[in-house]
């Protein structure tokens, strides 16, 4: 049987390839921009692609991977924010997971990914 794949957009310090690495699930690359949580990862999952800044990333250009996970900022949706919601400069990055989700199935014939978490 094929091992699932991951790839973790805002990945922080790597919650989503903990779980799936518990369930036998391979994580290829991450997304994240913070240097501190991009160490962290680097120690925990030294195999594991840093693709970085998720807004120059082209979905069809990264390995497609079977799952894709993915917890964008929610500062702007906070009540005790601005509540500019997803027009906010950091909540409005949820657009930016859709479009390479987008990408990466155009460029796979809508084969990948086939769960988005």
């Amino acid at each position: 049987m094929k091992k699932l794949t991951l790839g973790s957009l805002f990945d922080g310090i790597g919650g989503f390839p903990l779980a799936a690495q518990r369930c036998g699930i391979k994580t290829l690359w991450a997304s994240e921009i913070e240097p501190n949580c991009i160490a962290i990862t680097k120690r925990h999952f030294p195999g594991m692609q840093h693709l970085g800044d998720i807004t120059k990333i082209n979905g069809g250009k990264i390995p497609p991977v079977d799952i894709i996970s993915f917890g964008s900022p929610c500062q702007d949706l906070s009540i005790s924010g601005k509540q500019a919601g997803l027009s906010g400069k950091r909540s409005g990055l949820f657009r930016e997971a859709v479009r390479i989700i987008y990408e990466m199935r155009e460029s796979t014939n809508g084969i990948y990914p086939a769960f988005i978490i």
